[in-house]
């Protein structure tokens, strides 16, 4: 009876004592995966912060990408209307002098009067279509002294401008307003380095005249070619 006793005591002691590590078990699998759910909630966020920080980072990169790239067209900006103050102050002669001296050397029509950078020095070209109706003549005149510096007879060989300057030449042809007295008419706008025809065909009634400012800044004007009328051109940027 005793040894009966003893033995279920022991059994008991065991049950016990095996519930008791299974316990133990049980609970050290359960923080055993809570550990590995918070290191992979630690890894998780720091994989987040890093994909933050790197667009932080290119964010901030393309923002002084942009900030350089628009200083430097500020600096290039100022430094084509350096340039352009320069060449219009240069020219003592204006546009309307240059193609009356233009036109005393070559008989005709003036077409364009540009204002050019020819090899470091100014000129200006001065396009003239001869009385014929189909020669065309580019007359340079030096812009400190109006002297004809010279003249050629321009080509189009493969005749892909024909059309063109047909269209040019007809509108001419019924025109009011010289190129002389279109950039005359212009010239309180600023010192006048261009007038042509503008070369759009819906637009074939006016001259383009190109201005510059003092400071160097550019404006375009459109001259109407029967009434001289002044307007600023709606195309110009």
């Amino acid at each position: 009876m005793k040894r009966n006793i003893v033995i279920a005591t022991v059994v008991a002691a065991t049950l016990v004592g095996g519930g008791t590590a299974a316990a133990f078990a049980l609970g050290g699998d359960d923080e055993s995966s809570a550990d590995k759910s918070s290191v992979q909630l630690k890894h998780d966020d720091s994989r987040v912060n890093d994909d933050r920080d790197d667009a932080d980072d290119a964010a901030e990169d393309a923002a002084d990408d942009d900030r350089d790239d628009a200083r430097e067209d500020a600096r290039e900006a100022q430094g084509d209307k350096a340039e352009n103050a320069a060449e219009a102050k240069g020219a003592k002669v204006d546009a309307a002098e240059a193609v009356a001296a233009a036109l005393k050397a070559k008989s005709g029509t003036a077409v364009s009067v540009d204002l050019d950078d020819d090899n470091g020095g100014l000129v200006w070209d001065v396009d003239v279509l001869g009385k014929d109706g189909r020669t065309w003549h580019s007359v340079q005149v030096d812009p400190g002294t109006g002297k004809v510096l010279g003249s050629h007879v321009e080509r189009d060989d493969d005749g892909d401008d024909a059309a063109e300057d047909a269209r040019i030449a007809a509108a001419l042809k019924g025109a009011s307003v010289t190129a002389g007295e279109a950039a005359k008419a212009a010239a309180d706008k600023g010192k006048v380095t261009s007038v042509d025809v503008d070369d759009d065909g819906a637009r074939l009634n006016v001259w383009d005249v190109e201005t510059t400012s003092a400071d160097g800044t550019e404006a375009h004007w459109n001259v109407d070619l029967k009434t001289g009328k002044v307007t600023a051109d709606r195309y110009d940027d």
